[in-house]
């Protein structure tokens, strides 16, 4: 049954109230900023959340490199320093395509309106956040029967030529889906196809959320795009402080009018970090809402009369963690499963991946040229879809006069690499690099300057190979604990299950008794899910990439032809003679503490680097070439660096003396991004271990 407009309306004031309450209790914290911003600190947060959103400006191309490295070069910088220097250069320095890709933001965003009673009334603003699903608010759309009162304006808006343009209606269908919650005041529904057939992501484009921390920080404007009093499309530019970050919702400073009920919030790289829903009015001692002439507010004065002295949005990922947490049909599932990796809602056993002619945009909006689309799902291992046009990926050789011609620097890449390109996969590696190096006042290195030896796709048709279950399975079929059981089943040598026994223990799981943990192993089965459980919840890696690494790991070890397999492609892409500087992560550090066994003998390793590695766990380092813990042969000088929210590094710090002398480096990558190795070389020890070695004179 709907609600009536009446209790529309209450939503709405309740929402309001409900914001005004959060802003008093947080006075204290908003002073604080407040007061540290007007003693010229620009962005008044903790050093951990402006190093997140640092790294992150970097990722997603916030800020050209040659910026940073002009900017930061010039002067002897700690690492916050930079930090904040990076966020200031971003919100000083905005490129020419901060203009279209807002252009291009703007197009996802439409109006909200109303029938009824033979009247079409503008109500609020929505925006796609994925090929089919429109997000607005819960006083916006407050349920299924209302929702079907209601249709989308794409393009409502005026042109450059400041006429008005043509807008495009598109209708709710919240039958197919419709998830709502009142506390964080989000409404997620389905919009009818066009006539063509064509979801209206493919026409208008669509935001990419992300989970993931970074968006943002203390003291960063934002941007508001919507349809304020249902007028044409309007935009409220960067003059939009963030003041206080609560745990669900942001405060910040920006001129919103009530009709901008729904709209998003970005950051200056066009990412949304909120959902805009609430002004907050300003009170007197009683409590009761202020005019902007000071008089107490009445309901007969119209939203417009009052002084409004702030605004909320809820956080984007406090949204998408509430959407994780459903109960849904495998149909609905699939669609939430359409806003893409970054959201989280993607189930390990299904895979999202781009058209073939298709790029993926540098800001986080997927343009109708750009969009992701779901492909069939399948076990871990076996790429989604079954067909299999393109031959095996080589590796990629280092130009002849990298370095002079006598050092080489060497990639050695992980798991699960068989779908990327090696171009792709060294300018990522480059990149990570480079950010270091940029911290430690190093010179940067070119992707053609390195080499990367390439073994994704060899190991992928080795281990599909392996499979029992290799037909497609459905979203909510398989579970990573049940996945791990065939995994165990299917060990060369029968050591999966000890692996991941031994890495839960190193990761201080009880060996006795059930783990003393809220809801550990509830209404799971299986021998294999309580270490699986342990694991991803000591750290930021889930079941499957867990599950799946380990799989990988344990094939490599435990089948002579899958490690010779290996070996062979990545000697295929490798130098003869020089100096080498071999710089390895994940499974590549097993694969590349094997490979130094089987050098030529006119290639000297000056330098290993093991970043991400798991060659401390004994089911690892006693199945290499060279049994159990040991000193790489013929290495000069060795750095292992881990994160210890990493679970695949678990067995780090190295600490067996059999190992030799080593460098030992801890670092704290992004949360979400623990195992990634942009992140491990983006720290400015690690990169100053390898530029030094790069640069050093004969």
């Amino acid at each position: 049954m709907s609600v009536t407009g009446r209790s529309n309306e209450e939503l709405h004031e309740r929402a309001t109230a409900e914001a005004a309450r959060r802003y008093e209790e947080s006075a204290a914290e908003r002073e604080r900023v407040e007061g540290r911003i007007a003693a010229g600190v620009r962005f008044p947060d903790n050093p951990d959340a402006l190093a997140v959103r640092a790294d992150r400006i970097l990722d997603r191309g916030g800020l050209s490199p040659s910026a940073v490295v002009a900017d930061i070069r010039g002067e002897a910088m700690d690492l916050p320093q930079a930090n904040e220097r990076i966020i200031d250069l971003s919100n000083e320095l905005q490129a020419w395509s901060f203009l279209p890709r807002g252009v291009r933001a703007g197009a996802t965003v439409a109006r909200i309106t109303l029938r009824r009673d033979g009247r079409e009334l503008p109500h609020g603003t929505g925006f796609l956040v994925s090929p089919r699903l429109l997000m607005t608010n819960h006083h916006v759309l407050p349920d299924e029967g209302f929702a079907r009162q209601c249709f989308a304006e794409f393009n409502a808006q005026v042109t450059v030529d400041n006429v008005p343009d043509t807008a495009v209606r598109m209708e709710l269908d919240p039958g197919s889906f419709f998830a709502a919650d009142r506390r964080l005041d989000f409404a997620l529904v389905a919009v009818t196809p066009a006539l063509d057939g064509r979801p209206p992501g493919e026409i208008f484009g669509w935001n990419r959320l992300s989970v993931q921390l970074g968006k943002l920080v203390l003291g960063e404007r934002v941007n508001i795009i919507g349809h304020p009093d249902g007028r044409l499309k309007e935009i409220v530019l960067r003059d939009n402080a963030v003041l206080v970050r609560l745990d669900d919702f942001i405060q910040y400073r920006t001129d919103t009018r009530p009709g901008n009920s729904g709209s998003p919030v970005f950051n200056d790289q066009w990412e949304v970090v909120a959902l805009h829903h609430s002004g907050v009015p300003k009170k007197d001692d009683q409590g009761r809402v202020l005019r902007k002439d000071g008089r107490p507010w009445s309901q007969g004065d119209g939203d417009d009369a009052i002084d409004w002295v702030a605004n909320e949005g809820v956080r984007i990922s406090s949204i998408l963690k509430h959407l994780a947490r459903l109960d849904l049909d495998p149909g609905r599932r699939a669609l939430l499963a359409e806003m893409g990796p970054d959201s989280g809602l993607v189930q390990s056993t299904a895979a999202l991946a781009p058209r073939p002619d298709r790029g993926t945009p540098l800001s986080g909006v997927t343009t109708p040229a750009g969009q992701d689309v779901p492909v069939t799902a399948a076990m871990p291992g076996r790429e989604a879809g079954t067909t299999r046009t393109q031959g095996p990926k080589k590796g990629r050789p280092a130009r002849s006069t990298a370095f002079g011609g006598r050092r080489h620097l060497v990639f050695l890449h992980g798991r699960d690499q068989q779908s990327k390109d090696p171009d792709v996969l060294r300018r990522e590696w480059t990149s990570g690099l480079n950010r270091g190096l940029t911290l430690a006042a190093l010179p940067t290195v070119e992707p053609e300057d390195v080499w990367f030896p390439f073994y994704g796709t060899r190991l992928a048709g080795l281990v599909s190979g392996r499979e029992s279950t290799v037909r497609p399975v459905g979203l909510d079929e398989v579970s990573a604990a049940a996945a791990a059981e065939v995994f165990a089943a299917e060990s060369p040598t029968g050591s999966y299950e000890q692996l991941l026994y031994e890495a839960a223990a190193r990761a201080g799981m009880p060996q006795n008794g059930p783990a003393a943990t809220e809801g550990f192993g509830a209404g799971l089965v299986g021998a294999l899910h309580r270490p699986l459980s342990w694991l991803a919840a000591r750290s930021d890696l889930d079941e499957w990439t867990i599950a799946t690494f380990l799989r990988d790991v344990d094939l490599y070890l435990g089948d002579g032809s899958v490690r010779q397999a290996v070996l062979d492609s990545v000697l295929e892409t490798m130098p003869t003679t020089g100096e080498l500087v071999l710089v390895t992560h994940s499974l590549g550090t097993v694969v590349g503490v094997d490979l130094l066994t089987r050098l030529p003998d006119g290639l000297d390793p000056v330098l290993l680097v093991t970043a991400g590695s798991p060659l401390g766990l004994d089911g690892v380092n006693e199945r290499l070439l060279a049994r159990g813990p040991h000193r790489p042969p013929k290495v000069r000088d060795w750095v292992n660096v881990w994160c210890p929210t990493d679970a695949v590094a678990v067995g780090c710090p190295l600490e067996d003396e059999r190992w030799g002398k080593l460098t030992q480096l801890a670092v704290q990558n992004g949360r979400d991004r623990a195992h990634k190795i942009e992140e491990y070389l983006a720290h400015e020890k690690p990169a100053r271990e390898i530029g030094t070695v790069l640069t050093r004179t004969a």
